[in-house]
């Protein structure tokens, strides 16, 4: 049996290309799983379900290798369990040495494959770690810049000094000054606490 699998990152994102390539395989789309997660792990819910599907002889494509995934320890051990331990062939539709059916003899599809594998996604772990040193380093420029991050602050009613100074002197409650000023109480408990530090 001919599988399909497909990952993005995000639901905005889109999975055309992806879903084409693997049609063009001839897959039926009722055997193909999509994923709308990270890559960092293999928590995800369809691929999990392909992965109790999958029976010895049966075909698994992905597109790329980091659609399978970006974390160098967990795609060598998920690409272990898929070819070793269940017997199914991966096909890499963008890297032709990531192709684990079996030519010549019994070994040179897995054997190359294999190499490839911990090369690419070794690459691809490494690819992972930059990004989230690039949005680091754009993350401190931007702030040495003075962009405010998060949501902006909400401005204080004309009238917070006085319900203040009355919730202070223990005349009105917590609750009582968050209704008097319109405002949920943990944001009047987070304004006060930003004076005292």
């Amino acid at each position: 049996m001919k599988y399909g699998y497909i990952r993005v990152s995000t639901r905005e994102q889109k999975i055309d290309r992806q879903m084409t390539a693997i049609l063009e395989q001839g897959i039926n789309k009722r055997n193909i799983y999509i994923d709308r997660l990270s890559g960092k792990d293999f928590n995800r819910n369809e691929y999990q379900r392909l992965l109790k599907r999958l029976r010895a002889g049966d075909e698994v494509f992905i597109k790329s290798i980091d659609r399978l995934g970006r974390n160098y320890e967990e795609i060598i051990e998920q690409w272990n369990t898929i070819t070793k331990m269940k017997n199914v062939d991966i096909i890499i539709l963008d890297c032709p040495l990531l192709d684990t059916r079996n030519r010549a003899n019994g070994l040179t599809g897995k054997f190359i494959a294999d190499m490839v594998l911990q090369i690419l996604s070794y690459i691809s772990q490494v690819e992972r770690e930059s990004i989230h040193q690039r949005q680091m380093e754009g993350i401190k420029e931007a702030k040495r810049r003075g962009v405010q991050f998060g949501r902006t602050a909400n401005p204080k009613p004309d009238n917070y000094e006085q319900v203040r100074r009355q919730w202070e002197q223990g005349l009105i409650s917590l609750r009582e000054s968050a209704r008097r000023l319109n405002i949920d109480a943990r944001t009047f408990s987070r304004w006060n606490k930003s004076l005292k530090d």
